[in-house]
């Protein structure tokens, strides 16, 4: 079996932008994956990557043989070494489709070909139910919702702000220049005060700060909440700055949270080493993959650490993850957006995210990663071709 082509997606809506590619073999058998740069900017360079990777490393080769394609793009791009987040997504994008295409041409779900299960369904957290909140009120308000259909868990940004529903850049806007008022700062602590007390003492909550603070204000202000008994602070400091991190980790106690802008074991290793966290959250779209971030949470679980894998994207994505949370014997939770329109699930024909009851997703037993896409639904988004498809 070859690769002989590949379609890759920019599926625009919504405000958000999966980015998907769909590898083609000569034996009939085609393979999805996803980058994982569905808000913020950069879609257009995710997407360039995909289709450079494809041209010059992909075609022509034997899908089975993931780990040494995943070598040659890491050699062989020049850039993979001490790269950054595009690089890695259209690498993760590709590594996915691989083990698709493996999956279903052996007739077996991706989690056989990682180990088997250790779980038949994944503890997940709601995400994105709070974007259009603004007071410590409507916060509250906002967190009946996956209460009401029942999630056990949730995570909210406590310093963003809602933004117009038009802004191409997503459905928050963050912390400019590592600096929020004094204002902003006891708004942000009202709203996780109000959260707490509306979904009551057995729900798990989160906070992510994205990295929007020097140490000493994210210090101060998760002292503040500390009362609110967080599951975990997320990016409590810059992701480029590891003894930042640590330095938070080390003056409150509350388990500390990172890794979504963190790419490969290697970028993974000062973290781990420096003991800055308790919980590493890779994202399979953009740390360089399935097996990649496999490795990561062997890394982790070597340091007693947990793994909440982060997704940000599509419902490819969203499937993929759940696989490789089957396999894991260090998982926390399972980060969850629910709450897109339906035209960004209906890109594919199971999407995972429909399926969550009472907080648990399921694991798809079809081969593959268990997901295909909608002809009539991706067409309109394809952005290019390479090869014959």
């Amino acid at each position: 079996m070859k690769i002989t082509g590949a379609e890759i997606y920019i599926a625009r809506i919504d405000g958000r932008h999966p980015v998907l590619v769909r590898l083609h073999t000569d034996a009939g058998v085609t393979g999805l994956g996803e980058a994982a740069v569905a808000y913020g900017v950069g879609e257009t360079s995710a997407a360039g990557m995909i289709q450079d990777l494809v041209n010059h490393l992909v075609l022509g080769r034997d899908p089975f043989r993931i780990e040494q394609l995943y070598s040659e793009m890491y050699d062989h791009t020049f850039w993979a070494k001490g790269g950054g987040v595009m690089v890695f997504a259209g690498i993760a994008a590709i590594e996915q489709a691989l083990w698709d295409i493996k999956g279903k041409a052996l007739g077996v779900p991706v989690y056989e070909l990682l180990g088997g299960k250790c779980r038949d369904e994944v503890r997940v957290y709601s995400n994105g139910w709070s974007f259009r909140a603004n007071t410590a009120d409507e916060f509250a308000k906002a967190a009946e919702r996956p209460l009401k259909e029942g999630y056990t868990a949730i995570k909210m940004y406590p310093l963003a702000n809602p933004v117009a529903p038009d802004d191409p850049f997503g459905r928050i806007r963050h912390v400019s220049q590592r600096h929020a008022t004094r204002e902003a700062l006891d708004l942000a602590v009202a709203r996780v005060k109000a959260v707490r007390k509306a979904i009551g003492p057995d729900v798990d909550l989160m906070v992510d700060l994205s990295g929007e603070l020097t140490p000493d204000a994210t210090i101060g202000l998760v002292e503040r909440i500390l009362e609110c008994d967080l599951m975990f602070v997320e990016e409590p400091a810059d992701a480029y700055d590891p003894v930042a991190i640590r330095r938070v980790r080390e003056a409150v106690n509350v388990p500390i949270a990172a890794g979504e802008r963190v790419y490969t074991r290697y970028g993974f290793r000062p973290l781990l080493e420096l003991g800055a966290v308790d919980v590493v959250q890779p994202d399979i779209g953009n740390t360089g993959g399935i097996m990649e971030t496999k490795k990561i949470a062997a890394m982790a679980e070597a340091y007693n650490m947990r793994i909440q894998p982060h997704v940000c994207a599509g419902p490819v994505l969203t499937a993929a993850t759940l696989h490789l949370d089957a396999t894991l014997t260090n998982l926390l939770i399972q980060e969850l957006y629910p709450y897109r329109v339906a035209e960004h699930f209906d890109l594919v024909d199971e999407a995972p995210e429909r399926t969550v009851r009472n907080g648990y997703m399921p694991v798809s037993d079809r081969p593959g990663l268990g997901v295909e896409l909608i002809e009539a639904n991706v067409r309109p988004h394809l952005w290019a071709t390479c090869g014959q498809v």
